[in-house]
């Protein structure tokens, strides 16, 4: 029998709204993992009134290790969207942290509210957005980890430790790169071996280190200072044969290979290991199992993608979850969310790879490689294009044939709304789609949508510009899809209106 656990505020909205199958389900979505890609999952469920639960192993949302290390433009823009950003730029440092192959790449000029990045480690991003989710009233069941599945037509059954089970309309694993939800479920994770190993740790040393970035036969090394006075270390290990969890004694021969000293290494806070593995899955989704964040791809740390891209997965899924769950749409708009996201991680994986490969090595012909990269960015328009694709801003859906603006992220415009100044993202704070109105005046075609998607009649006159694109045509009107995309561009006509608004937010009602 399931063992019920706390429910979440929404659970008898959804019960009302439909959301329960046959098979009585604890939880409409339950989500496997409560690190970056979960929570932000979570919160977008939570946005659309759907009961959703996070089964997470850890005790609490503390990290003693160093993970990610900041917040990509576009994902300072999807915090944005949904009113949280604030809360990240308070506690972070705004930086250009855009590069490619450690080649800094400054997107001040780019057309975006937020044309930089934000230094701040993972541990500070996850306890923000726990903050946040928390206000949304969504349960976290901590010290349980999932240990198997099963689904049927109906749902997914989730044995968890301790042999409690529940049941859940939709399960997501977001649980990580060994992610058990993705083998439970059966979908290949794709891709290819290390090349390398790296040693992550966080230490005392008795001896002032070399700080700095340093490269050499073996690889790429550096020692930086952390926010606690402690020395972070990256080396490259000698061998990728090592495996397992590495320990003082690996980081005193890597760190002797390569400086000729341990610095007095002493009392270290952790030590981790990583390589450049990089693999994808061939399947977002399987039934009623989807994956999400490092669950569906992994590669190496450099270009600081990971936390990034995860995010990014959670708020393309969340919103189409959120209709299926709910009964606006058919489940078939779930495949839309392999079909978008699948290509831009094989894109990250793709650069991560090339990136590894100019880094590999110290010698003179990667040397000479990386200099010529160099070069090449630092012309304007190679800086625009790397800087727009390394921080998310260039990030285009294949909705077919039509303007540039399609499938496109919807840039913040200053708008007038009733008369009244508004921000664009203002309007998506909800987590809803909005159709804005400049001039084409069609509202009487979406009023069957009015109940899941804002109707504003707006004015703009400023430029409309993309990143790496630079100016396009002005639109009569835009729908705009609660992820900030844009589904459909008006020329003054309403052609393929209907058809949009069908596509992306169900039947319209009678």
């Amino acid at each position: 029998m399931p063992v019920l656990l706390p429910r979440s505020r929404s659970r008898d909205e959804a019960h009302r709204a439909g959301a329960r199958t046959a098979a009585m389900a604890d939880h409409a979505v339950i989500i496997a993992g409560g690190g970056p890609t979960g929570l932000m999952l979570a919160a977008e469920l939570a946005l659309a009134d759907v009961d959703v639960a996070i089964i997470e192993r850890r005790p609490d949302q503390a990290i003693v290790e160093t993970r990610a290390g900041g917040l990509h433009a576009r994902t300072l823009e999807i915090l944005d969207q949904r009113g949280v950003a604030d809360r990240f730029l308070r506690e972070g440092q705004i930086t250009q942290l855009a590069g490619f192959a450690w080649t800094r790449l400054d997107i001040s000029d780019l057309p975006t509210r937020h044309p930089y990045g934000l230094a701040l480690r993972q541990t500070h991003i996850e306890r923000i957005l726990a903050d946040w989710v928390a206000e949304l009233a969504v349960p976290i069941y901590r010290n349980a980890e999932v240990t198997g599945l099963a689904q049927d037509e109906t749902g997914v059954e989730i044995t968890l430790s301790g042999n409690k089970v529940l049941r859940a309309n939709y399960l997501v694993g977001c649980d990580g790169g060994r992610s058990l939800v993705r083998k439970a479920a059966g979908i290949d994770f794709a891709g290819f071996d290390p090349t390398l190993s790296n040693l992550m740790a966080e230490v005392e040393m008795r001896e002032a280190p070399e700080f700095g970035l340093r490269h050499d036969a073996l690889g790429f090394h550096g020692i930086s200072k952390t926010e606690s006075g402690r020395v972070l270390v990256v080396v490259t290990e000698a061998t990728i044969d090592r495996t397992g969890e590495p320990g003082l004694r690996d980081l005193r021969e890597a760190l002797n290979a390569v400086y000729g000293t341990d610095f007095g290494l002493q009392n270290p806070a952790w030590i981790s290991r990583f390589t450049d593995a990089a693999r994808q899955a061939t399947s977002y989704r399987k039934g009623r199992v989807l994956l999400a964040g490092d669950a569906a791809h992994i590669h190496h740390s450099v270009g600081g993608q990971g936390l990034n891209l995860g995010v990014q997965d959670a708020v393309n899924l969340g919103w189409k979850l959120a209709q299926v769950v709910s009964g606006i749409s058919p489940d078939s708009l779930l495949h839309s969310y392999h079909a978008e996201r699948h290509p831009v991680a094989a894109r990250v994986l793709k650069t991560t790879m090339a990136q590894i490969a100019l880094l590999r090595r110290g010698d003179d012909g990667l040397k000479a490689a990386r200099e010529a990269v160099a070069d090449l960015l630092g012309m304007e328009a190679p800086r625009r294009r790397y800087g727009a694709m390394m921080s998310g801003l260039d990030i285009s859906y294949d909705l077919g044939e039509g303007p540039a603006l399609l499938g496109r992220r919807m840039p913040d415009l200053d708008l007038l709304v009733d008369g009244q100044p508004r921000r664009l993202f203002a309007l998506l704070h909800g987590a809803r789609g909005v159709l804005l109105d400049f001039a084409e005046r069609c509202g009487v075609k979406a009023a069957p949508w009015a109940d899941r998607i804002a109707l504003v009649d707006a004015d703009y006159d400023g430029p409309w510009q993309l990143p790496a694109i630079g100016d396009v045509a002005a639109p009569a009107a835009v729908l705009v899809r609660p992820d900030g995309h844009v589904a459909w561009v008006g020329d003054g006509s309403g052609s393929g209106l209907e058809e949009a608004l069908t596509k992306w937010f169900g039947p319209g009602a009678a």
